[in-house]
Order: structure tokens, then sequence, then C-alpha cells
């Protein structure tokens, strides 16, 4: 199954409170932090919440 390697490329200083849940629940808490998940629908909801957040691709 494939990986998504998940990176912190901007703040979360000022965004709405589900968003730094989002953050979190991906195992980020600050930027440049990067996180490696398997490639299942929950996650990339997740990421595609936050995509003004974070870097995502995808990796074997």
């Amino acid at each position: 199954m494939a990986r998504l390697e998940i990176t912190q490329v901007r703040s979360a200083i000022g965004r709405p409170q589900n968003q730094h849940h989002t953050l979190r629940s991906l195992g980020l808490k600050r930027i440049g932090d990067v996180v490696v998940k398997e490639d299942r629908p929950e996650i990339r909801g997740m990421a595609n919440t936050i995509p003004h957040l974070v870097a995502v691709k995808e990796v074997d």
C-alpha cells in the first residue's frame, strides 16, 4: 500500500481551532515536521482540510 509523506509548511497561528486539531491528529507540531502515514481516505481527508498548511507527496 502507498504511503503519504506530510510536511507542515506553514504555521497554524491565527487559524481556526479545527485546523489546529487536524495538525495535531496528523502528528505535526511545528513547521518542518514530517510524518509518514498510510494512504487511507481518512488521512487524505485530513490533509485536504488543511492544504494551505501542509505539503503532501506519495512515497513507496
